[in-house]
């Protein structure tokens, strides 16, 4: 029983600092000119995939859609993004690129990309793949839960 508490204290604690380690994702601090990590996220949504539903990106982002149009108006005011309706259904929204919102994401990226380098530097070497699988099941575990409640 003693240690059942402590494998769940143990867990509570890696949750708080998992958060603590990642909560600049989730800020509103720029990690490149006036663009925020959030906003560079959705870039890189729309980039990859050409063009973007709205409706997608809520899912992409699993926030409220009054979350992911306050995220993505300042992007379209910055003349980054373009709403557009869909030819087969104008209650659709589509988010296409600029050609400027095309130059700040990979300058952006390359800012991005050194970091990401860094974390993966830091990595045990050899271990990325085991540690990359273990944060996959854990998230999976993380959203299983949160389903449940």
């Amino acid at each position: 029983m003693k240690k059942e508490l402590q494998n769940k204290r143990e867990l509570l604690l890696l949750l708080f600092e998992l958060n603590k380690a990642i909560r600049f994702c989730q800020q509103d601090e720029v990690i490149f000119e006036n663009l925020t990590f959030t906003q560079f996220f959705i870039l890189d949504a729309v980039i990859k995939n050409e063009e973007l539903r709205l409706k997608d990106l809520h899912q992409i982002l699993s926030v409220e859609k009054s979350t992911t149009t306050r995220l993505i108006e300042p992007l379209v005011k910055q003349g980054l993004l373009v709403k557009e309706t869909a030819l087969e259904d104008s209650r659709v929204v589509i988010l296409k690129l600029t050609e400027k919102g095309e130059k700040l994401y990979s300058d952006a990226w390359d800012c991005v990309s050194g970091f990401v380098q860094a974390v993966g530097e830091r990595l045990p070497a050899g271990k990325k793949e085991e540690v990359f699988g273990a944060v996959k099941i854990f998230i999976k575990a993380l959203q299983e839960a949160c389903l449940c409640e």
